[in-house]
Parts: structure tokens; sequence; C-alpha cells
């Protein structure tokens, strides 16, 4: 072989064999990558055809069941009539046109504004109360020493997580109700019984309870595993720097649980105006729809039990474009503070 037609680099190499010529420190050169963005679109479905497999199912998915009910939005700029046919569409096309009423009457119904009220205030108090829970019980599991009292401890918190409205609020009953063990407790000793379980100045109280009760187990999960990729050596040279251990829990830990925070603090305001259906509702009765109702009972009740339906779908209308707005604005923030957010800028 002469001299001549042997390769000088690697990249010759890869040229000569149609490959995509590599760097020596491993990364694609600048104009490989340009040319690799201007292939065709055929080419590039053939490169990426599994992965475009693999994810079809999850966009079928989100298509059925998130994006074409969103055609539905429609019922509420119409006098909806669901008995003019058995079929929804036909029922759509045939129902009266009413325009912006139906939002007329919301703005001026004041159980609407209740419902607001409750939801906004039932939303910062869990806010505040709900949300640094998990973060401090992570910190608190992750600062144990022994790994089967670690993992003890984590399930025991995260059992709650799988267990329905019903039982969870059955619990709260059995102990705090007017029946309840409390109570009773109290009754043998001379005192009253609680009202905590019927009481409406105590119910958001008690709703924030029961979330904390079981929900901080999944945020746990979050928490932990954020923890997990701290390196240690970092905690070792906070250390030997004389950092104690509140110290090393504020310069190295809560910087690296900064991005989780952020993310989930986003999709946390993005769901500010949804604070429980099912939990709300079955204690709806209990304190009354003054203390009770937010707006997805108030959709529930004018959509389902009043059968008014271009009222209730003006009304969901409404909340998710305030809360798509709420994401926007708190994903912005997130930018602002440097974190990624739910997107890239």
């Amino acid at each position: 072989m002469s001299h001549s037609t042997v390769p000088r680099s690697r990249a010759e190499a890869d040229d000569r064999a149609g490959r995509t010529p590599v760097a020596s420190d491993g990364t694609i050169a600048a104009g490989e990558k340009e040319k690799a963005g201007n292939l065709s679109l055929r080419l590039r479905f053939r490169r990426d055809r599994t992965l475009i497999l693999m994810t079809l199912p999850a966009v079928l998915l989100l298509l059925v069941f998130n994006y074409l009910p969103i055609l539905g939005n429609i019922v509420a700029f119409q006098d909806y009539d669901p008995y003019v046919s058995d079929n929804g569409i036909v029922s759509m096309l045939h129902s009266a046109w009413v325009g912006v009423e139906n939002f007329q009457q919301i703005f001026a119904d004041s159980a609407f504004w209740n419902a607001v009220r409750n939801t906004l205030v039932l939303f910062f108090l869990q806010l505040v109360l709900f949300f640094p829970v998990p973060i401090a019980l992570a910190l608190l599991i992750n600062s144990v020493v022994r790994p089967r009292l670690r993992a003890l401890s984590q399930a025991i918190l995260y059992l709650p997580h799988f267990f329905s409205w019903v039982l969870v609020i059955s619990v709260f009953q059995q102990i705090f109700g007017g029946a309840g063990v409390l109570s009773q407790l109290l009754r043998q000793h001379g005192y009253h019984g609680l009202t905590i379980m019927t009481d409406p100045s105590t119910f958001k109280f008690l709703v924030t309870a029961e979330s904390v009760w079981k929900d901080a187990g999944w945020g746990i999960i979050v928490f932990l595993a954020a923890l997990a990729s701290v390196s240690p050596d970092l905690y070792e040279a906070a250390a030997m720097d004389g950092a104690g251990r509140w110290r090393r829990i504020w310069h190295v830990t809560l910087p690296a649980l900064r991005p989780v925070i952020a993310l989930l603090l986003v999709l946390r305001v993005g769901d500010a105006l949804t604070v429980g259906f099912e939990q709300i509702l079955l204690q709806r009765d209990a304190v009354g729809p003054g203390a009770a109702e937010v707006l997805d009972t108030f959709v529930w009740w004018n959509g389902v039990r009043n059968q008014d339906f271009g009222y209730a779908a003006a009304a969901g209308l409404i909340k998710g474009v305030v809360s798509l707005g709420l994401v926007l604005v708190a994903n912005k923030v997130a930018h602002l503070m440097g974190e990624q957010g739910v997107y890239k800028k």
C-alpha cells in the first residue's frame, strides 16, 4: 500500500467509510452538525424511526384524552342540550349559540367568586404548609445513617399515597370526628368532643392536613432522588472547611435541590386552581358550600347536578386559561432565577 492511501487522521478514515467524522475529544465537528441538521425529512425519519414508534402510543393517548376534548370547549358558548341527539357532536351542532352570555352570568355570580376565593385560600395555605414538608422530611431521612431504618421510614411515609381519598377521610373521621377516638377520650375526662370534621372555619386546615398525610411521601421520593446525585466529596470538603451540619445543608444540600424545587413549584402553581376535587366533594355536605365550594366542585355541581352544561363549561374554560397563564408566568420567573423550569428558554 502506498503512503498516500493511508488515512492521515480519524476524521479522514471516518469520511472514507461514510461515517460522521468525530473529533479526537469524541465530539462531532461543527460542520458535520450543520450537515446533520440539513437532512431531509425522509432521512431523519429513517434514522429515528425506532424512537418515533416507541413514542407513538403515548402521543396517541395524549391526542385522544387531552387534546381532542379541547374541542368540547365550544359548549361554553352554547346553551348546550345533550338530549338533542345520542351523539354528542350532533348535540353540539344543534345547540343554540349564546356567545359570551354564559361568561357574563358567571362573572355576576357570587357563588363563582366564593369558589374562586376558597380555591385561592386553599392553594396559598397548601403552598406554605404542604410544600416545605416533603423537603424537610427528605432531609431528615437522608441524614439517617442506617440504610434499613432509612428504607423503613421512607416506606411508612410513602404508604398513604396509595390510599384513596375515601379511606383517608375515613381515617381522619375515626380520629378527629365527633364520635372519634379523641372526642371519646375528651368526653371521658369531662371535656367537649372535637368538631374539626364539621367546622367550616377550620376546614381549610383540615384539607391541608389530609393532603400532607397522603401525598408528602411522594414528594419525599422526588427530593431523595435529587439528593442521591449530590457528590459526597462536596460534604467532605465543606466539613474540612469547618462547616457544621446546618451550613452543609444550606450551602450544599439546598442548592442541589433548587432545580427540583423550582420545577415542582412551577407545576404546583399551574395546579393552583385544582385543589382536590374528590377530597373536597366528599366533605362538602359536612361543612357546607360556603367553606368547601371550589372551582372544581362548582363546575361539577352546575354541570352534572344542575344539567347546565354550557355554564359549567364556561367556568372550566376560565379555570383552564388562568392556569395556563400561571404556568407561563411561573416558568418565566424560574428562568429569571437561572433555573430551567418546565421547558428551556
